[in-house]
């Protein structure tokens, strides 16, 4: 497999990958059949490995992490990075390429995600565009543990797909495959969080002027103020004040 140069920020290591060169790891890791993890990061993921070390783990032990947050590349930056707005990507952008490779490959996908109904549409829109892609899927709304989560497996386990998408949000998503990774019968784990509601519009992104130059989360805030005022006006601060604060105490570590 190939390797790619790592970022390291607050502790936690992300990879310098381009989206193409992230399509081409995908299909060779699906076709490897070695269970592997391709993770992502934004800040709220770059806050979160910050506060739990567990989650940091998951992320450093990942085997090949990407960036999916402009406010990650501008951290990097800050600390002497040289990455590039191609660095980052989103997987609504991506996730039909991603189809288009895997019907070519004759790769399996599942999609475990989003409220009943979502998961539908987004097999409709892929199979317009892939009409011999073997996709199955399940929503993201059930128990994660007992029997509705073992029958969940077991629908995934029969069908034994290539790449399984799981888009439970962050850290549950990690939570759920460190819980169940020795249980389920696929090749990549690739966790994407509101990947599937964005594809099929169920959540507005914004227009793509905003989402293109790093302020997709200005649309997402004014859209969902309660839920996520929090993870944004809180959020983002933080994580520039954590960085400011590690380049200050790494500043003073080098003159002493």
């Amino acid at each position: 497999m190939k390797t790619f140069p790592e970022v390291k920020l607050l502790d936690t290591r992300f990879h310098k990958v381009k989206v193409q060169e992230l399509m081409d790891y995908l299909i060779e890791a699906a076709k490897s059949k070695k269970k592997t993890i391709v993770e992502n990061v934004n800040i709220k993921a770059m806050n979160l490995a910050y506060e739990k070390y567990w989650y940091r783990d998951f992320l450093n032990k990942a085997d090949l992490v990407f960036c999916d947050g402009f406010g990650v590349l501008l951290g990097a930056r800050f600390n002497g990075y040289s990455v590039q707005s191609v660095h980052r990507m989103t997987a609504p952008d991506y996730i039909e390429d991603l189809a288009l490779k895997c019907e070519r490959e004759n790769l399996s996908l599942f999609l475990l995600a989003g409220k009943p109904g979502v998961v539908d549409k987004a097999i409709t829109k892929l199979v317009a565009i892939a009409p011999n892609l073997r996709i199955k899927g399940h929503h993201g709304y059930f128990d994660k543990s007992g029997k509705e989560n073992d029958l969940v497996i077991d629908k995934i386990n029969k069908f034994k797909p290539d790449i399984l998408y799981i888009g439970f949000g962050m850290p549950l998503q990690e939570l759920w495959i460190l819980d169940n990774f020795n249980k389920i019968e696929t090749t990549v784990f690739l966790p994407l969080g509101a990947c599937l509601d964005f594809y099929t519009d169920s959540i507005y992104r914004g227009p793509r002027w905003l989402t293109d130059n790093g302020l997709e989360w200005l649309t997402r805030l004014i859209t969902e103020p309660t839920r996520l005022w929090d993870r944004y006006i809180v959020g983002i601060p933080l994580f520039f004040y954590r960085v400011l604060k590690q380049r200050i105490t790494q500043a003073m570590l080098t003159n002493r």
